[in-house]
Formats: structure tokens, sequence, C-alpha cells
């Protein structure tokens, strides 16, 4: 069975964006309910959950960053073409 974690995030346009929402998370912020209020992804309505995925399924930045993580961690601020993303391993 290929490697699968299961991740929610939080996507927005610039830096300072992703930078204060990082903040927000830091301070005990729901990541589920921010990504309500501030993600642009249709993801949002899920409170970012993107479900199971493996190898080979997201863009390349998003994919290395997601597989370091540990269940339950957030990761720092990733840069892909879509915008800045905030990860969380959900599982």
């Amino acid at each position: 069975m290929p490697d699968q974690v299961h991740c929610a995030h939080i996507l927005v346009k610039t830096e300072k964006e992703a930078n204060a929402a990082l903040e927000k998370l830091k301070k005990g912020e729901s990541f589920a309910n921010l990504a309500k209020e501030v993600s642009l992804c249709p993801s949002k309505k899920r409170g970012g959950d993107l479900g199971i995925f493996g190898r080979g399924k997201m863009i390349k930045e998003f994919e290395a960053a997601a597989f370091k993580l540990e269940k339950g961690q957030i990761s720092p601020i990733v840069k892909t073409k879509f915008g800045y993303h905030i990860i969380k391993r959900l599982s």
C-alpha cells in the first residue's frame, strides 16, 4: 500500500495573509474554523479537509511538506503556484 496522508490546508494569496493565519493558529485558533474563514480553496467548506491522498497526487512542494508532518502537526508556510498554504496533517 502506498504512503498516504490525511491533511487539511489553508490557502491564501499573499505571504502576509499566511503569516497572519499562522499567528492565529499559534495562539490557539481552530484550524478548521480559520480555513472556513480565510482559505481560497473550495475545501474551506470542510474546514480545509483534503481527504486522504497518496504520493503523486498533489503539487510537488505541497506533497513534500505534507509527508514530512507528524499527525496533528502544522506546517510552516508552503509557497506553490496557487499561493501560500498552511497544512495540517490529520492522520
